[in-house]
């Protein structure tokens, strides 16, 4: 068996941490431009089913001889309401914006443990903080819908530009 020193398995400790705060950074940020596109196909699917829905009920009140077009219409918003109904995009809205906040979260309590946990807690107890946070990760994992090309490539481009970095981070003052 290779001895390890308390030194080196708290650097491999703060290196596992630092992978899991990483893995759910992307996560959160995939996760949460996902739920911006479902929000945006909510929107425009939604919207165009109510307005058509109203001007025909509109225009079938108006007069006897728009008949056609208000039943034209209406088909029209029911194909959209369908649509929308298919896609449950409201709903998906929803599970992408609460997987992404499952993973920062996880983000944070990775953070948190790497740099007030680790320096001070016993290695024992620190390898179980791991185990329990990893598992959180791996749970998320099975439950968050896979996140499509796109907001995988805006989700990168939020991180490069510094949209997970914190001030304090960023220009290295610590209170």
């Amino acid at each position: 068996m290779v001895e390890v020193s308390e030194s080196e398995r708290r650097q491999a400790l703060a290196e596992e941490f630092s992978r899991l705060e990483e893995s759910a950074m992307y996560s959160a940020q995939n996760q949460f431009e996902q739920a911006k596109q479902w929000r945006g196909i909510n929107l425009m699917l939604g919207l165009p089913a109510s307005v058509l829905a109203a001007v025909s009920g509109a225009t079938a009140l108006a007069s006897t001889a728009g008949r056609f077009w208000a039943g034209l219409l209406a088909l029209g918003a029911a194909a959209f309401g369908a649509v929308l109904t298919t896609v449950n995009a409201s709903h998906r809205t929803n599970q992408a914006s609460s997987a992404a906040n499952a993973y920062l979260e996880i983000q944070t309590a990775a953070r948190q443990a790497r740099l007030l946990d680790l320096p001070v807690t016993d290695l024992d107890e620190m390898r179980a903080a791991l185990a329990e946070i990893t598992a959180r990760r791996d749970e998320q994992n099975k439950t968050a819908e896979p996140p499509n090309r796109w907001a995988r490539r805006r989700a990168q481009k939020n991180i490069t530009t510094g949209g997970q970095t914190y001030e304090v981070d960023s220009t290295g003052k610590r209170a």
